[in-house]
């Protein structure tokens, strides 16, 4: 698994010793694995996730490198947030990103330099087709963020755990 590198950012592939350190909340571990980085304050707002995901990597190793990815502002030595895919391509070649940024660095345009990553990463794999996203039902920065890079919206749909959402796409250029 390889890092992704950005103007700004380092997106570490968190692996199932970093997913590890993050579910028991040992973040000098984390930091040493990450070469020794500061840890922004909420820089994670979903630890659930993480639990749910290391232990999903334990059965299906195979899919490491298609879930968590860690956000490392680079000129700062600092992890800044969390970002990653849902999961492998569907057989449409379908994959859906996700991406959380520490409120102390929202607002400079890093948002979009992750989701853009994570989107030149799915095209760069043969099988991706489209990349989807999902939003809360409403005007806010990570709808910003998706129509800056050319996302469509494509339908509301009611989610069990969250209620309302909008579900965004980006087709691969031909």
């Amino acid at each position: 698994m390889t890092s992704i590198r950005t103007q700004n950012l380092v997106l570490v592939p968190a692996g199932l010793p970093s997913l590890d350190a993050i579910v028991s909340e040992d973040w000098a571990t984390l930091s040493r694995q990450l070469g020794g980085v500061d840890l922004a304050d909420t820089w994670m707002h979903f630890p659930e996730a993480m639990a749910w995901m290391r232990d999903f990597l334990l059965e299906h190793p195979d899919q490491l490198g298609w879930w968590s990815f860690l956000t490392i502002h680079r000129n700062d030595h600092r992890l800044i947030g969390t970002c990653g895919f849902k999961g492998v391509p569907d057989p449409d070649g379908i994959v859906e990103i996700g991406y959380e940024i520490a409120p102390g660095y929202q607002g400079r345009g890093l948002a979009t330099e992750v989701a853009r990553a994570l989107v030149d990463h799915a095209f760069a794999h043969e099988a991706v087709k489209t990349v989807q996203a999902h939003t809360l039902a409403e005007e806010n920065a990570s709808v910003k963020v998706l129509r800056r890079l050319n996302f469509v919206f494509a339908e509301e749909v009611v989610d069990p755990e969250d209620g309302t959402i909008w579900q965004w796409r980006l087709d691969k250029p031909a």
